[in-house]
């Protein structure tokens, strides 16, 4: 006994968190084996010290071990001979206790996560306020509470050397494709490194060939993901993060959101149609100022490019450098807002916004026209709640800006090729990003930008759930 117990501290490096507890019982001592900070300690001593005080030898009981066993209550309860095991039962939050050289292996987790709060990153309006936190089984209920089923399967893994790090694989049985997750599945057993900290570890190795649109989403509400994996898309849970991954991942869930399907079909219809056209406004608008007001003047009218050109004559830099200095600006006054705590952000909002703003136009370093046109861009990219995708918009924002000051109108259509050329070649796990608009699939054409009543979308999408497409009879 006391070979293991001086095992165990050497091996975790006699750390002070570890705490070994010694109880005898007449003359065989007992040692509990817990790390004080991943465990309760008032459950400790209520479930597990005071039931073993009250156990008292006598001439019938010759195993303790079976005893102790039996008395012990917990939810979880292993049994180990492997002291390296037991080892990695300590980190999980569990507590040993070493009987007749075996280990009972409790599960006594302290609860040191933050409780279930509003989303932040995505708000909702008319839906449910409930979202992920930081803890993995609060999260996977959040989401079994949606769905109760038994179809609702679930894989856990362990990745990362160090951290070992708990992964859950969720997906309908009944729903999503086999394939699918045993692809999911084999890349996240090939993951190999020393920590996984947050999801976006694992998103990062996930993606074979990388792409500047998001292939895999991510979310912190669960009805977007109960949503999702009715659809028969696969989810990963990681510990410690708040937000959970869809997989895969189409261009055109970017456009919805959980709210779609709160309220009646038309509204949800004129908002996505406001958010296809945001997010080309966001990418094309600084682009098309730029082409029109020096290579493509003659596509204006004449009133209102002496009015542009009125604005521009104290301005001492190009349209291009203009345009690129007030998007620098206005990502840098982005990033501040963002990394600031929140009691200020507004402040520096109204600073950035007004002052400096103002400020600029007034010394004629640039020109009013530039800064509406830079702000209606920016402030259309920020309609997705996606950073991913808007870091997408802010990159090909940039590289219209540059076709357009080379070729003008003629640049923005090589752009726009290009464009969608990219989109349509991507794939999310060897589904088309595109679809169901590239290929098209007509029984998905009722949800995409018009979305149609209920009663009229009856099937799944044929590529993620073919085994099991009728949604409603």
């Amino acid at each position: 006994m006391n070979k293991i117990i001086k095992t165990i501290r050497e091996k975790t490096g006699n750390s002070d968190d570890i705490i070994v507890r010694n109880i005898k019982i007449s003359t065989q001592d007992i040692y509990i084996i817990f790390s004080e900070v991943l465990c309760d300690g008032r459950n400790i001593n209520d479930f597990i010290v005071r039931n073993i005080s009250k156990l008292v030898l006598t001439n019938n009981t010759t195993n303790l071990y079976s005893l102790i066993f039996n008395t012990i209550s917990g939810t979880n309860l292993k049994e180990t001979k492997n002291i390296y095991e037991a080892i990695d039962y300590i980190f999980k939050g569990f507590s040993l206790i070493l009987v007749e050289n075996k280990f009972i292996i409790v599960e006594m987790r302290a609860s040191i996560d933050r409780g279930i709060n509003s989303a932040e990153s995505e708000v909702s309006i008319i839906g449910p306020k409930d979202s992920f936190n930081e803890n993995f089984n609060t999260n996977l209920g959040l989401i079994r509470r949606r769905i109760r089923t038994n179809e609702l399967y679930l894989k856990t893994l362990f990745i990362g050397k160090n951290s070992n790090t708990k992964v859950g694989i969720c997906y309908m049985n009944n729903i999503a494709r086999d394939e699918l997750v045993n692809n999911v599945v084999t890349k996240l057993e090939k993951i190999n490194i020393d920590g996984i900290i947050d999801s976006g570890y694992i998103r990062e190795k996930l993606i074979k060939k990388d792409s500047v649109f998001p292939v895999i989403n991510i979310t912190e509400r669960p009805d977007n993901v109960s949503q999702a994996l009715l659809e028969g898309k696969i989810i990963i849970i990681v510990d410690n993060s708040p937000y959970v991954m869809i997989i895969p991942t189409f261009f055109i869930d970017f456009l919805h959101t959980p709210d779609d399907y709160y309220q009646k079909p038309i509204n949800t219809s004129f908002i996505r149609i406001i958010r296809l056209i945001g997010f080309f406004i966001a990418i094309f608008l600084p682009a098309y100022y730029i082409s029109v007001t020096t290579h493509n003047t003659s596509s204006i009218p004449i009133s209102l490019l002496t009015n542009f050109t009125s604005q521009r004559l104290t301005v001492p830099f190009p349209a291009f450098i203009e345009a690129l200095i007030m998007i620098i600006c206005f990502e840098i006054l982005r990033e501040s807002d963002a990394r600031i705590p929140s009691k200020m952000g507004t402040s520096v909002s109204i600073l950035g916004g007004l002052v400096i703003g103002e400020s600029a136009v007034s010394a004629g370093l640039v020109s009013p026209i530039m800064i509406i046109v830079i702000a209606i861009s920016a402030i259309s990219g920020l309609i997705f709640t996606s950073n991913a995708l808007t870091s997408a918009i802010r990159y090909y924002r940039i590289f219209l800006l540059i076709l357009s000051t080379f070729f003008g109108i003629y640049g923005i259509f090589i752009g726009l090729i290009f464009l969608i050329t990219k989109l349509c070649s991507i794939t999310s796990f060897g589904f088309p990003y595109m679809a169901p608009l590239s290929p098209i699939i007509k029984s998905e054409l009722k949800d995409t930008i018009i979305r149609t009543k209920k009663k009229n979308k009856n099937n799944r999408n044929p590529l993620l759930a073919p085994q099991n497409i009728t949604r409603e009879k």
